[in-house]
């Protein structure tokens, strides 16, 4: 099964995400949901779809134990 390139960063959402402090919960995530989460991105039409996927993935880095809309249990905190 082919792999999927690798996504590179963005200067703009790696902006995104240092401004909301949420760099070391996306490094924490496993590769292929870095990868997805930036694929998923770039791959917005409209800037306003775009906007809202990048919202979608700071929100879900934000909360943990969640990735792309379901239960992701292994990132979420622990208290």
């Amino acid at each position: 099964m082919p792999k999927r390139p690798r996504a590179v960063m963005p200067a703009g959402i790696r902006r995104e995400l240092d401004d909301a402090g949420l760099m070391q919960a996306f490094k924490a995530r496993p590769p292929y949901q870095r990868n997805d989460y930036l694929h998923w991105i770039a791959r917005s039409v409209r800037p306003a779809t775009q906007r809202k996927r990048i919202d979608q993935m700071l929100d879900e880095l934000r909360a943990g134990g969640v990735y792309m809309g379901m239960a992701h249990p292994p990132s979420k905190p622990t208290q």
